[in-house]
C-alpha cells in the first residue's frame, strides 16, 4: 500500500516509528481522542486514544531516561556542551525566567475517583533578545531561539534542569544575562544559586501590585482620589528612576505612629519587600540596556505550554500520564523531538513542502 510505504510500515507489522511520531506528535498539541480523529482523518488509520496514550509513556520513559542521564552527568561535574548557535544570535543578550503554574491532579494513582489536587509546576524560559521594527516604525522586543524547562516539583527539583538547560544556550559565554521574575522568594533563590552574577530585574507590575497594596493600607482603598493620586505618584517615581524615594517613604510610614494591626502588617511587608530586591527596581537603568521591564515572556511560557495542553475541561493528570507529555511537548518547543526518534528518516519528520 503506498500509504503503508510512506509511513514506514512493514507487512504484518502493527506500527512504524513514524506513525508513533506522528501519533505522539498530535497527542503533544491536543487531548488524545482529538488526536487519535485527526490521524484516522489525515492517514485513514484507526489508532485508539488508549494507545496513543501508551505510545506518549513509551517515548516519554526514553525522554526521562536521556534526561536523567544529563542530569547525573552534569551533578557529577562533567561539562555540558553548549548547542550550536549562529553569531547573530551569540551575540544578543541571554534572558531567562521562571514562574509556577497551578495543574490539576488525580489524588489516587490509576482512579479518577476523589477531589482535585492542585501542583505547582516549574517553568522556565531562555531566549535572546532581539528586536523588530512594527508598521508604525517603533522598536520592540523580539525573543529569539526560546528554549523552555518545566519541573513538576519543589524549587530544588527545577535547579538543576534549568541549570542544564542554561549552559546548553551559551549562558557562561553571552555578553549580557538577564533574570526576570515577580517577587517569590522561591524563583530568586534559583537566580541567586544558578545565575548571581546575572541582571536581575523585578518584573514592574508585581512591584507595583505591592505598591496598590501599600495604598490600601494607607487610605483603606484604593478607589478615592487621594488614594489614586498617591499611588499614581510613587509608581511613576519607581518606573522613572526614583525607587529608592518610595523606599524611603515606606521606611517613614512604618516610623509612624497610630497604624492598625493589619495596616502595620502590610507596610511592613511592602517595605521589606522593595528593600529585599533594591537592585532589581532600577527600571530607569534597564531601560536603558533595552532590557524588558516585565516577566511576561515567563506567564506567556506558562499559558502556552502548561495550560493550553494540561488544562482542559475535565483533565486530571497522574504524575507518570503527565510527566511523560511534558518532556514530549518541551522536545517539541525545543525543536528536539525528532531526537526522540532516531530511526524515522528525516525526509520524512520534516514538514511536507506542499503544506
Amino acid at each position: 500500500m503506498p500509504l503503508d510505504e510512506a509511513l514506514g510500515i512493514a507487512p504484518y507489522q502493527q506500527s512504524s516509528e513514524e506513525l508513533v511520531r506522528l501519533g505522539c506528535l498530535l497527542s503533544v498539541m491536543m487531548p488524545y481522542a482529538q488526536a487519535s480523529e485527526v490521524l484516522r482523518q489525515w492517514s485513514g488509520l484507526s489508532v485508539s486514544a488508549a494507545s496513543l496514550w501508551n505510545w506518549v509513556q513509551q517515548v516519554g520513559q526514553r525522554a526521562e531516561a536521556a534526561l536523567a542521564e544529563a542530569l547525573s552527568r552534569q551533578a557529577s561535574g562533567e561539562a555540558v556542551s553548549p548547542e550550536a548557535i549562529d553569531e547573530v544570535l551569540a551575540a544578543l543578550p541571554l534572558a531567562i525566567g521562571a514562574d509556577g503554574v497551578m495543574v490539576p491532579f488525580r489524588p489516587t494513582p490509576k482512579t479518577p475517583v476523589g477531589a482535585i489536587q492542585w501542583r505547582e509546576v516549574k517553568v522556565g524560559i531562555l531566549a535572546r533578545l532581539g528586536t523588530r521594527v512594527t508598521r508604525a516604525g517603533t522598536t520592540v522586543p523580539l525573543l529569539l531561539r526560546r528554549r523552555l524547562v518545566a519541573v513538576l516539583g519543589t524549587i530544588d527539583d527545577f535547579i538543576p534542569s534549568i541549570q542544564l538547560e542554561a549552559t546548553r544556550q551559551g549562558v557562561d559565554t553571552a555578553p549580557v544575562v538577564v533574570w526576570l521574575s515577580d517577587g517569590g522568594r522561591g524563583f530568586w533563590r534559583v537566580y541567586r544559586t544558578c545565575f548571581a552574577t546575572a541582571i536581575g530585574v523585578l518584573d514592574f507590575f508585581h512591584a507595583a501590585g505591592h505598591l496598590a497594596r501599600a495604598t490600601q493600607a494607607l487610605f483603606g482603598t484604593l478607589q478615592s482620589a487621594e488614594a489614586l493620586a498617591w499611588f499614581r505618584r510613587w509608581r511613576h517615581l519607581l518606573r522613572h528612576g526614583q525607587a529608592h524615594r518610595v523606599r524611603r517613604a515606606l521606611t517613614q510610614l512604618i516610623h509612624l505612629p497610630g497604624w492598625s494591626d493589619s495596616a502595620f502588617s502590610t507596610l511592613l511587608q511592602v517595605q521589606a519587600y522593595f528593600q529585599r530586591h533594591h537592585r532589581h527596581t532600577r527600571y530607569q537603568h534597564f531601560e536603558r540596556l533595552g532590557l524588558p521591564l516585565g516577566s511576561g515572556m515567563v506567564e506567556s511560557a506558562c499559558k502556552w505550554l502548561i495550560q493550553q495542553r494540561f488544562k482542559g475541561v475535565g483533565m486530571r493528570w497522574s504524575d507518570d500520564g503527565f510527566n511523560h507529555l511534558l518532556l514530549l511537548r518541551l522536545a517539541w518547543a525545543n525543536d528536539r523531538f525528532d531526537d526522540l526518534f532516531p530511526s524515522v528518516p528525516r525526509s520524512l519528520a520534516d514538514p511536507s513542502p506542499n503544506l
